[in-house]
């Protein structure tokens, strides 16, 4: 069986003898070139496209045999079309070029790795570096997990899916019939009735006279609760034809906690995706009204008291449930009503980047704005609520228990322990997050401090620097003394660097992490993601040198440091390096090709390729560019003047800056369809096959990624 890779060195044998065959070479190259490469997605990949209330939709596709999960813009779709195995990565670029007239060399390969990573191709991907990592350091499966344990705190179980296919099959299947869903309700509402008429009656009350092994009970029946409701989520997805990716154990804020991995239900519709996430809740409130009835009907039971309090707090997990302040039920509920389905995260991100800045600078609030902001300040206020409230529950229901548990023996004063644990966890986890939040900014301000007091790191930035192409012949001390200016600056997820028409005043070297460039419209609050950024990349130089506002917002992805160089910095080595004839002149060309809409979405880096594998080049009015009939091999992009287009002898269109022409060469040696004449003075931008093969390979080779997977998002 052949295996083709989008970056291994892949090589057939050249004839059945093993020797290699005269073309072995030629064939070694073909195979290994990354603009050669034949994607062909799989037969077995699902798609699906929801709408959005702000913004343009997004498109799940679902690899349904590793139950992998990518999330798409909707016009990415065609992308996944073309990748049926008859075209090369190099021919998906060339006809997405001519269908949107921009050049999206990243946008386009970043979603070809990522489905090839993410085994949606059938070219199968093979994790060289895992593989070698697993050779040098074996250990058991058993190992593995415990290590994973040791990390996580999470013990995974991929076999959930077939349990619970079982169980759907022998039984849980009934509950989805139309009498029953009438019965269970009918239970939830007739238990809710009685357990208000045991609080009217004040027949229990949640501190209680409670014994050692209502204690016990409860805390297992606790336990019951949580598999139920994981239950109830993990049975829609079943009876709607999807799966269940794993389920497991985790320490979860210091408690043990049960959880299934649903993300396969996102490839249901939002119908059903909400009533995924009322399957939970719901399981509790049937619970919750079984045990208010045994309450209820058996008062002198020994057990009664501890029936109400399982009442008490499966109905007090319901709630908190299903308010959608908090990232839980409730939360999925209003995100699939209102169609956002990160919500939560946009919200987060505009209070913490966004909402000074718009204030300090009066700038307008659109409608997605407000919402933002509401959804922020109500999940602000919520969460003191919900603080409160816990430690209401625990002392109240906990209060008086904890004194008798104490006095009782041995055996009891280890359940407090126990219990003492599972309170003090959640306070520990958080108290360990607030260390580490405090800790990240304390690091972040010394490691500024310690940049400026040492040399290494300016060793560092200037190597970044003179490693991008267009600083590549600045002298050693020109090098040195612009990275004696540089600043280092920290970024948090979610933070940008600059908005979208904010005037340029420095320019940007990524030291770590990794970000992307966002077009935003400012109105409608749609977004559109040109490329990212990573290690060694630079952004925002040609701003600084056409003085003109921010065409994009550049924000982070992950945790990010960037070597910063102001504007004065940048200005001072243009002004007083007599010795840097070409570099000025290249950032103009840089900041020109930028300007024309087929390289509109490029970083600079790229646009630095473009202009090493091409050249500009001028017509005299009246000059033929290109003739019909000949072989071509080139394209052009039109900065300035225009040219007619003629077939035939006869005069088809005339068409001006901004437009191109000759793509078609970037594939084949086909004849020229019409003759291109200049009809005033032209300037225009040409690259032959060759230069856009290397391109593409270089695109291919940078790697700057930002995943589309979801498929850990959807764990309840």
């Amino acid at each position: 069986m052949k295996t083709t890779s989008v970056y291994g060195l892949i090589a057939e044998r050249a004839g059945s003898n093993g020797t290699a065959g005269p073309d072995t070479w030629e064939r070694l190259t073909e195979l290994t070139d990354p603009a050669e490469f034949r994607p062909k997605l799989r037969d077995d990949i699902e798609t699906r496209v929801f709408e959005q209330r702000w913004g343009q939709g997004y498109a799940m596709v679902a690899n349904t045999r590793d139950l992998i999960h990518f999330r798409l813009q909707v016009s990415d779709l065609d992308l996944l079309q073309m990748m049926d195995g008859t075209r090369t990565v190099k021919e998906i670029v060339v006809e997405r070029f001519e269908d949107s007239g921009e050049l999206e060399l990243s946008a386009v390969i970043d979603i070809v790795r990522s489905l090839y990573e993410g085994n949606f191709l059938e070219q199968r991907y093979v994790d060289v570096p895992e593989m070698v990592k697993r050779a040098l350091d074996p250990v058991s499966e058993g190992r593995r997990k415990a290590r994973q344990f040791g990390k996580t705190l999470t013990i995974e179980w991929e076999g959930a899916d077939r349990l619970v296919t079982w169980l759907y099959r022998h039984g849980l299947k009934y509950v989805f019939n139309r009498l029953a869903v009438v019965l269970l309700v009918v239970v939830a509402f007739v238990g809710f009735g009685f357990f208000l008429d045991l609080i009217r009656t004040d027949a229990f009350t949640i501190g209680g006279q409670s014994i050692a092994i209502g204690f016990i009970v409860l805390l297992v029946l606790d336990y019951v609760m949580v598999f139920c409701h994981e239950l109830g989520h993990a049975s829609v997805v079943v009876h709607n034809g999807r799966r269940i990716r794993s389920a497991g154990f985790q320490i979860y804020f210091g408690s043990p906690a049960f959880f299934v991995e649903s993300s396969d239900g996102l490839m249901m519709d939002r119908k059903q995706q909400i009533l995924e996430s009322f399957a939970g809740p719901f399981a509790q409130l049937v619970l919750a009204g079984i045990a208010a009835f045994l309450a209820w009907e058996f008062p002198g039971w020994i057990l009664a008291e501890t029936m109400y309090k399982f009442a008490v707090l499966n109905y007090l997990v319901v709630i908190m449930n299903l308010i959608p302040l908090l990232e839980l039920d409730g939360y999925y509920i209003l995100a699939d009503l209102i169609e956002v389905p990160d919500l939560r995260e946009r919200s987060l991100a505009f209070m913490r980047h966004d909402l000074i800045h718009k204030v300090v600078t009066r700038e307008h609030f659109n409608r997605r704005d407000m919402g933002l902001l509401l959804y922020g300040v109500l999940g602000v206020l919520f969460t003191i609520f919900s603080l409160w409230t816990a430690w209401f529950y625990w002392q109240t229901v906990f209060g008086d228990l904890v004194s008798r548990l104490w006095s009782e023996g041995a055996v009891t004063r280890l359940l407090l322990i126990v219990l003492a644990a599972f309170i003090a966890g959640p306070l520990l986890r958080g108290l360990i997050k607030l260390i580490r939040a405090i800790a990240r900014e304390v690091l972040t301000v010394w490691r500024r401090i310690k940049f400026r007091l040492e040399t290494g790191w300016r060793v560092e930035a200037s190597e970044l620097i003179d490693a991008l192409p267009m600083f590549e012949d600045i002298p050693v001390d020109a090098l040195n003394e612009l990275a004696g200016r540089v600043r280092l600056r920290a970024l948090n997820p979610g933070q940008a660097v600059f908005r979208q028409g904010d005037r340029p005043n420095a320019l940007y070297v990524v030291r770590k992490g990794v970000l992307e460039v966002v077009e935003e419209d400012a109105d409608s609050g749609d977004e559109r993601t040109l490329r990212a950024l990573g290690r060694g990349e630079s952004f925002g130089e040609l701003g600084l040198v056409s003085n003109a506002p921010r065409a994009a917002t550049v924000r982070a992805v992950d945790r990010a440091e960037l070597f910063e160089v102001d504007k004065s910095s940048f200005d001072r080595l243009l002004a007083d390096r007599i010795d840097l004839p070409d570099l000025e002149p290249t950032l103009q060309q840089l900041a020109e090709l930028r300007r024309l809409n087929c390289f509109s979405s490029m970083g600079t880096q790229q646009l630095s390729e473009v202009l090493d594998r091409g050249q500009w080049v001028a017509f005299a009015p009246g000059q033929e560019v290109m003739r019909q009939g000949d072989i071509g091999d080139a394209f052009y992009a039109i900065s300035s003047g225009q040219v007619e287009i003629v077939h035939d002898g006869a005069l088809v269109n005339t068409i001006g800056p901004g437009s191109y022409f000759g793509e078609v060469a970037l594939l084949m040696d086909v004849p020229r369809t019409a003759t291109v004449v200049s009809k005033t003075p032209v300037r225009a931008f040409r690259i032959d096959r060759d230069g856009f093969d290397a391109l593409v390979g270089d695109a291919f080779r940078r790697g700057t990624l930002v995943s589309h997977s979801v498929t850990e998002e959807l764990a309840h």
